[in-house]
């Protein structure tokens, strides 16, 4: 057999002879042969795929442990884990870049040079039992500032939304700037989770997703976590600004999963994240540049698992409806097709301020 020297290996595979030693070392990438007087290390041709396939993997910057759990894998499980992967960086990629976004622009005074119109919100909220459910376990709120959905599960799961959503109320007060309302969210959040734990008093089967904007008069502050929802209706289109932590959506972002096979998953109702007993869960924070005619839809799984996204957007866009109608015409939708499940929904409007905030519902 023929040896390849680590220079000459490393040469032909692409990685720095001081990356062979240290995959050697951690049984990564072992040579095919050591001198045992010289301790030089060889390698067989053979083991050049796999040392470009480790090649390539570090430069997608997947972590060593990973790397060596793929390289052990058949193709087609390889590819899988490696989309797998891929997904979980888009996402996390998009989260920092729109938090990039906003500090550029706060550190850069960018927003407050602009003479920005100050705007308003105009909402309503309606939550409803449904039709098969033997009790609410949803908890909505809609204020001047605040606008939340949680959606609990378990035997405590109507204590466990009312804690969540109580513990941001306090915002509704709070002194908020550009600067500190995502801080002052995240810890609203901490508070929301120490809240539930209390009511779960360590059972893990006790929980709430909790999904709220929060109004800083040209800025929504987003905090989400679980399976409830927000939408955007601007100029007439429908954009789903919240990722679902379920289990069936891991799936799917992992091309593991169809959305249509999701429909009728065994597992669809099961939260990869949410509030609860259990350990602490990090939720999503987002920021988004308000404008005026922009609506927002805040709502439970009961209403977006048996009424589409047309469907919404239909509701949702009809001319002239007012926030509390649109909330109605939601709810109602979900009941008319079986009302499976407990369904909430917030409806806000983004306005010039030229009349008092209506509230409904």
């Amino acid at each position: 057999m023929e040896w390849l020297t680590i220079g000459a290996f490393a040469k032909a595979c692409r990685l720095s002879p001081k990356a062979l030693r240290l995959y050697d070392e951690l049984d990564l990438l072992r040579p095919a042969r050591v001198d045992p007087d010289t301790g030089y290390r060889y390698y067989a041709a053979e083991q050049l795929e796999r040392a470009r396939l480790v090649a390539w993997l570090r430069r997608l910057g997947m972590p060593l442990a990973p790397i060596r759990e793929v390289c052990g894998l058949p193709a087609d499980r390889a590819a899988q884990e490696i989309r797998a992967y891929w997904a979980r960086v888009e996402a996390e990629t998009a989260v920092r870049r729109d938090l990039a976004a906003f500090l550029v622009d706060h550190l850069s005074g960018e927003s407050r040079r602009e003479t920005t119109k100050m705007l308003e919100l105009r909402y309503a909220a309606h939550s409803d039992r449904g039709h098969v459910r033997p009790a609410n376990q949803d908890t909505v709120y809609a204020g001047r500032r605040l606008l939340a959905v949680a959606d609990g599960c378990g035997a405590g799961g109507a204590l466990a939304s009312a804690a969540a959503v109580d513990a941001l109320k306090f915002l509704e007060d709070a002194e908020l700037s550009a600067g500190n309302v995502l801080n002052l969210l995240e810890d609203a959040v901490r508070s929301a989770d120490e809240a539930v734990r209390a009511v779960a008093e360590g059972s893990e089967d006790v929980g709430t997703t909790l999904t709220a904007l929060l109004w800083t008069g040209s800025r929504l502050a987003l905090v989400h976590i679980g399976d409830s929802r927000a939408y955007l209706l601007r100029d007439g289109e429908l954009f789903r600004i919240t990722h679902d932590h379920s289990v069936v959506q891991s799936l799917i972002d992992e091309g593991r999963l169809t959305p249509a096979e999701a429909a009728s998953h065994p597992q669809r109702m099961l939260l990869a994240r949410a509030l609860s007993g259990g350990e602490p869960a990090t939720p999503d924070l987002k920021l988004h540049e308000a404008r005026s005619g922009d609506r927002y839809l805040l709502c439970s799984d009961g209403l977006t698992r048996v009424v589409s996204d047309e469907r919404i957007q239909e509701l949702l866009g009809g001319s002239g409806l007012e926030p509390g109608a649109a909330v109605r015409g939601l709810v109602d939708e979900a009941n008319s097709v079986g009302g499976p499940d407990n369904v909430s929904a917030v409806v806000a409007d983004v306005a010039s301020p030229t009349r008092p905030s209506v509230q409904a519902g």
